[in-house]
C-alpha cells in the first residue's frame, strides 16, 4: 500500500497531525500498536483531560533548546483548540486560571479528534506493530504486522515512556537512533516522590492530607498544593518540582508560603505570651499536620508558653516551616509519571515542519521530542501545536 503520510502513534499529536495532513488532500494512515486510539488522553486529568492552558507561553516548557517550541506555539494557540472543541460541542470548565478541562469526560476530546480524522479521510489501523522503518530513495518504507507500506513521509508521534500500562514504548527513540539522531537521556517528569524509612512512615500517617506550599529545587519554585501519600509526597507542587529535581538533591518546602514564620512567632510571643506553640501551629495547619510537626520535632516541655522561647528557638521553628529540607528517596518512576523529560535533540529538526534536517521524509512530533511542558495542560497544547505544524507542512 502507498500513502502520502504514515503516522506512527494514535495519540494527541498523531491524531491532530493526521487530520491536518488529510485536510490538505494527502492520503494519510495512522498506525498504533494499542487497541484503542487516544488511551493516554482518556486517562489524563482524572478522566476529564486538561486539554490546554490559556496562558501557554514558551516559558512553560523545558528543553535543551528553549527557542525550538516558539514557532509552533505561536502558530497554533490555545484559543484555536478551544474553537475546535466548541465546534464539536464539547463542554468544558476552567478549574484554575487558564486550565481547561472537559466538563464530563476525556472521551469528548478523543471523539473530536477521531471525527476530524474521519472528515479528513484519514485511515487508522490499531493493534498494528511496526517492525522496521527504512528509507527507500526519496520515500520511506514500513514493515508492519499488516504488511509492507510505502510512504512519502513518516511522522513519529509515538509519545514518551510514561505510564507503560497505557502502552508506552521506546519505539520513537529507537527509530531516531536508527537514523543517527541524538536522543537526550530520558527520565520521568511530573511524578510523585517516594520517601524512605522514617519520613515514609510519617507521610503515610498523613496520607490524603493536602496543604498549600511553595516547593523549590534547583532555581525553580512552584506555588501549589502538596499531598501526603502512603509512599511519599504528591500533589501539583511535587509533580511540578519533580521535573527539575535531580536524584540525591534535597527539596525545599515552604509550609507557610504566605507568612514569614519568624516574624509571626515573635509577634505571637509579644502579644500572647501564654499561648503554646502547638496552639499557634493549630491555627495555621490542619489538626493532623500540626500534631505531626510537634511529634517530628519534639519539645522538652510541649506545654511551655511562647514567652519561654528564645529567639534562636523560634528561628529554628521558622526554618522548619518556611524552609523544610527533605531529601526524597526517589520518584514513583514511569509507572505514574505524566510526561517524559528529555528525548530527541531538537537541533536535528526543523521548528517549522518538524522534519529531520537533510531527511524531510522523516518527522518527529509531540512528547518524543525534547520539549516537555509544566503541569496544567501545556503538554497537550504542545501536542496540538506540533501536530498542526507538521500536518499542514506534509
Amino acid at each position: 500500500m502507498i500513502y502520502d503520510v504514515v503516522i506512527i502513534g494514535a495519540g494527541a499529536a498523531g491524531l491532530m497531525c493526521a487530520a491536518q495532513a488529510g485536510y490538505t488532500g494527502k492520503r494519510v494512515l495512522v498506525l498504533d500498536h494499542a487497541n484503542k486510539a487516544g488511551k493516554k488522553i482518556l486517562m489524563s486529568g482524572g478522566g476529564r483531560c486538561n486539554f490546554t492552558n490559556l496562558g501557554t507561553t514558551p516559558q512553560h516548557f523545558y528543553s535543551a533548546n528553549p527557542y525550538f517550541c516558539i514557532s509552533a506555539l505561536k502558530r497554533y494557540r490555545p484559543e484555536h483548540f478551544v474553537e475546535l472543541v466548541e465546534r464539536h460541542g464539547v463542554e468544558y470548565v476552567e478549574k484554575t486560571p487558564g486550565q481547561l478541562f472537559c466538563a464530563t469526560s476525556a472521551k469528548e476530546i478523543v471523539r473530536t479528534l477521531l471525527t476530524e480524522c474521519e472528515w479528513a479521510g484519514v485511515e487508522i489501523a490499531l493493534s498494528t506493530h511496526i517492525n522496521r522503518v527504512e528509507q527507500k530513495g526519496d520515500a520511506m518504507q514500513l514493515t508492519t504486522s499488516i504488511g509492507t507500506l510505502d510512504a512519502g513521509v513518516v511522522v513519529v508521534a509515538s509519545g514518551g515512556l510514561s505510564i507503560p500500562t497505557m502502552g508506552a514504548t521506546g519505539l520513537g527513540y529507537d527509530i531516531a537512533r536508527q537514523f543517527g539522531l541524538e536522543v537526550f537521556d530520558t527520565r520521568p517528569g511530573l511524578v510523585p516522590f517516594t520517601l524512605s524509612d522514617t519520613w515514609k512512615a510519617r507521610a503515610a500517617e498523613l496520607s490524603g492530607l493536602s496543604v498549600p506550599v511553595t516547593a523549590s529545587a534547583g532555581h525553580r519554585r512552584f506555588v501549589d498544593p502538596l499531598l501526603f501519600t502512603h509512599r511519599g509526597l504528591s500533589g501539583p507542587a511535587m509533580l511540578q518540582v519533580s521535573s527539575v529535581w535531580q536524584p540525591g538533591e534535597s527539596l525545599t518546602i515552604d509550609l507557610l508560603p504566605d507568612e514569614h514564620a519568624a516574624e509571626s512567632l515573635r509577634q505571637a510571643r509579644e502579644s500572647t505570651p501564654k499561648r503554646q506553640l502547638s496552639t499557634w501551629l493549630g491555627e495555621r495547619f490542619p489538626k493532623r499536620l500540626a500534631q505531626a510537626l510537634m511529634e517530628w520535632y519534639p519539645e522538652q516541655n510541649p506545654a511551655r508558653p511562647l514567652a519561654q522561647y528564645a529567639n534562636a528557638a523560634l528561628d529554628e521553628w521558622a526554618e522548619r516551616l518556611n524552609a523544610w529540607q527533605l531529601k526524597p528517596a526517589g520518584t514513583e518512576g514511569w509507572r505514574t509519571a505524566e510526561v517524559t523529560m528529555g528525548g530527541i535533540n531538537t537541533d536535528v529538526l526543523s521548528s517549522k515542519t518538524f522534519e529531520v534536517k537533510g531527511l524531510p521524509q522523516l518527522r518527529f512530533i509531540g512528547e518524543v521530542v525534547d520539549v516537555t511542558g509544566e503541569l496544567g495542560g501545556y503538554n497537550f497544547q504542545w501536542a496540538w501545536a506540533s501536530g498542526v505544524a507538521c500536518g499542514q507542512s506534509c
